[in-house]
């Protein structure tokens, strides 16, 4: 320690002993205990951003705040989350995040990485310094995700070496080329052992994984997953000594099928998080406490749904003296008016208030930087390009799945007209195109997709997981097309058109990713496309989510890129047309 840290460290016992008053003291609130499991009144003294005592009889401070029948509890961690898919500026999601009780999220930033590769993850480490909510990152593991779609950059294991050397770089993300982790892929297990050199852990991402390609995955070093819909697979992973993350976001939600694995014994080795939240839930019902609210409604005792947002998440990922409220640790705290509905009140993060009665109390300054933005540039978008020439008598066909990431294949008979498959919206038979958007190569991948339920129009957006290709969902070659085209004009987003009018649109020109806007406004934009959406007859609760997902082949079973369908659950590409 320096001579300035003993001097303040000194002023910190001081304060625990009750002989020097302190910056702020919390009193009257019951606590909740991370460590023990109990619900206790104490007072809560706080020096220099630390909590110095959780005790009776503090009295001295410089500024008192009676919290008399209210909680206190840790500031939340968000353990796994996507804050591109938020689509907001970060200083936005950061907003949104404080007001509800969060004061860190560990955030993986392939979403930009795959548009910009290390010049999108150092922008996100700019854009979120110096903000009152703790930013982590993981260095992106798989840019771009698969050899079986095109990204616009590449992450090479000497990149991610260079990234985890920063101190806000927590470890390596997600590891979704789980063959490539347990067939010994030499440039994935080079990413494993730089962060296993760095002494950081490496999150996974394995859906459906297990048996002896489990074992192997994990015993490549992988120390996590979020992707466990069911509990037998949840099972087989914590016994493979990784730590359940339990997902409750916008797009997949999987606390109520999990929750019954989360047992006394292994609760510490469990953690929720959001992994991808969009912005009308973060308004409209909030972060990491919706989470809890679910979770005590299932029947969990609270102090444990607040360990699984708070301290487990902390020791995982090595954030030392974070996420309890204890002597000598970070002075994260969050005031609730109760335990069962987690009504945030007051949220002190370092000890000093940022935000009161869902509003910050400080104000959050925004990053512009031209530098991630006109980054949509397809090819040449003419007619023609979303025509499939019959050329079969049945064909592979995308089945949405409501409320999941996951789809199905099914095996239909298409509908054909002079030769080519068309759209039949009289069947729930649509087609869907992939357009590369990074280097203008001209690539489109076509299929079609069953459950989207539209029966006329098209939506499109330029947030098309993993690769962020403009993705292209309609009723007619027409429509698809002028939603493309609008999509390039506007340099990414969202758009609805039919009758090759825009109907709606969100303008995300930030790496085609995130809005410049304020939350209330994009979220003000999402809702008018989602209306035309369900005006033309779609019944999807989020459908550009939905169609998000359509393009990632990582998740099974049957996804579309820019290079065309891909049979996840194989692991490789297919044709359009079954062959004998």
């Amino acid at each position: 320690m320096t001579r300035a840290e003993v001097e303040a460290r000194a002023g910190l016992l001081a304060v625990a002993r009750g002989e020097e008053p302190a910056d702020l003291l919390l009193r009257g609130g019951q606590v909740v205990n991370v460590f023990t499991g109990e619900i206790h009144r104490a007072d809560v003294v706080i020096k220099d951003g630390l909590i110095a005592g959780v005790g009776e009889g503090y009295d001295r401070a410089g500024e008192t705040v009676d919290v008399s029948g209210r909680y206190l509890a840790p500031g939340f961690i968000d353990g796994h989350i996507h804050i591109e898919s938020s689509m907001l500026p970060v200083h936005e999601f950061a907003r949104l995040c404080l007001a509800h009780g969060t004061t860190a999220v560990v955030c993986d930033p392939h979403e930009i990485a795959n548009v910009l590769g290390v010049k999108g993850v150092e922008y996100m480490l700019r854009a979120s310094e110096g903000l009152p909510l703790d930013v982590f990152l993981m260095a992106p593991s798989c840019v771009p995700a698969t050899g079986m779609e095109s990204a616009g950059a590449r992450v090479a294991a000497r990149d991610v070496a260079k990234l985890l050397r920063h101190e806000r770089v927590l470890g390596l993300a997600e590891m979704m080329n789980y063959p490539g982790a347990a067939f010994g892929d030499r440039e994935v297990l080079a990413k494993i052992a730089a962060a296993r050199a760095a002494g950081k852990p490496v999150d996974g991402h394995a859906p459906g994984l297990g048996d002896h390609l489990l074992q192997a995955y994990a015993a490549a070093g992988i120390g996590s997953d979020h992707e466990c819909v069911g509990r037998r697979e949840a099972r087989e992973k914590l016994r493979a000594g990784m730590r359940l993350m339990v997902r409750e976001g916008s797009a997949a939600r999987n606390l109520i099928g999990l929750l019954p694995v989360v047992s006394d014994f292994c609760l510490r080795r469990c953690m929720f998080v959001t992994d991808d939240k969009h912005p009308e839930e973060l308004l409209r019902d909030g972060h990491l406490d919706v989470t809890l609210r679910h979770a005590v409604r299932q029947g969990m005792h609270p102090a444990a749904a607040v360990q699984m947002v708070t301290l487990n998440p902390a020791e995982y990922f090595g954030l030392a003296r974070r996420g309890a409220i204890a002597p000598g640790w970070r002075a994260d705290i969050v005031v609730l008016a109760d335990l069962e509905r987690f009504r945030v009140r007051h949220v002190f993060k370092d000890g000093k208030a940022v935000a009161e009665e869902g509003r910050p109390v400080v104000k959050l300054k925004p990053l512009r930087d031209r530098s991630v933005t006109g980054t949509v540039r397809p090819g040449r978008l003419v007619r023609g390009i979303f025509h499939i020439k019959a050329d079969g008598e049945l064909c592979r066909v995308i089945r949405v799945v409501p409320d999941q990431i996951v789809t199905e294949q099914h095996i239909l008979r298409p509908t054909v007209r002079q030769g080519e498959v068309v759209a039949d919206s009289e069947r729930d038979l649509l087609k869907l195109a992939v357009i590369e958007r990074h280097r203008a190569t001209g690539r489109v991948g076509l299929g079609l997709v069953a459950g989207f339920g539209l029966k006329q129009g098209a939506l499109g957006t330029t947030v098309a997981h993993d690769s962020h290709n403009i993705i292209v969902v309609g009723a007619s070659d027409e429509d698809m097309l002028a939603a493309a085209k609008e999509l390039k004009r506007i340099g990414g987003g969202m758009v609805a058109v039919a009758r090759g009018r825009v109907a709606a649109s969100l303008k995300l020109p930030v790496a085609g990713l995130m809005a410049d806007a304020p939350a209330e406004s994009v979220a003000a934009d999402l809702r008018r496309l989602t209306e035309k959406a369900r005006v033309w007859g779609s019944r999807l609760p989020n459908p550009f989510a939905t169609l998000s997902f359509l393009a990632l082949p990582v998740i099974p079973e049957l996804k579309l890129t820019d290079l065309g369908l891909v049979d996840v659950s194989r692991f490789k590409p297919v044709g359009f047309f079954v062959r004998d």
